[in-house]
């Protein structure tokens, strides 16, 4: 039976939330269902519609949840320089992904439907990621332009994502590649080199 007036709409959030999380964690992104974070919350499945427009609302911010707990490990890479930077970054994102498999996955199992867009405040999100790395290639190469430097920000984050993706769904074991770690300082340390030098032309 529900339980409307236990608790404020913001306290309903937090319970909502944190119930959707657990679920995940547990179970993956595919078995998330309201009916599921109801019966855990206690509450009916309509009471989950009175704080979240709908599950693509909730599903947004579990993923946004992420992206905060990523960017604070990246908080934690500070006084370094560029390159090392770059490299420590990419250990960090492996370590992340890999202990908290099934709530990094939900960030790019879920899409919205055709038609919804991203809301901008997610957005923003993703985008201040991206800001952290363009940051350190224009400490290595300050003469490129804005445009250059935003490429090879996306550049070398698809090669890190990748690998974590390949290595994290076993896909790279019929490669014989078992040092993941040791394969992702590899591809950061040359395209560093590589982007250098090609800078300096």
């Amino acid at each position: 039976m529900a339980r409307r007036n236990e608790h404020t709409q913001e306290e309903l959030k937090e319970m909502i939330i944190a119930a959707a999380e657990q679920i995940v964690i547990e179970q993956g992104f595919s078995a998330l269902t309201a009916r599921k974070i109801a019966a855990k919350v206690n509450y009916t499945v309509g009471s989950i519609y009175m704080v979240f427009t709908n599950m693509d609302d909730l599903i947004t911010q579990l993923k946004a949840n992420v992206l905060d707990a990523i960017t604070e490990e990246m908080n934690q890479l500070r006084h370094v320089p560029p390159a090392q930077y770059l490299e420590e970054m990419a250990k960090t994102y492996l370590q992340f992904s890999s202990q908290n498999f099934n709530r990094w996955s939900m960030i790019f199992e879920h899409r919205l439907p055709d038609g919804n867009p991203v809301p901008e405040w997610y957005q923003y999100k993703v985008e201040e990621a991206f800001q952290r790395v363009e940051a350190q290639f224009k400490s290595l190469t300050p003469s490129c332009s804005d445009i250059q430097i935003q490429r090879a920000a996306r550049a070398i984050w698809g090669g890190i994502h990748g690998i974590c993706a390949l290595s994290l769904s076993n896909r790279l074991n019929s490669l014989d590649v078992y040092d993941i770690e040791g394969n992702m300082v590899l591809l950061v340390r040359n395209f560093v080199i590589g982007w250098i030098n090609s800078a300096d032309r």
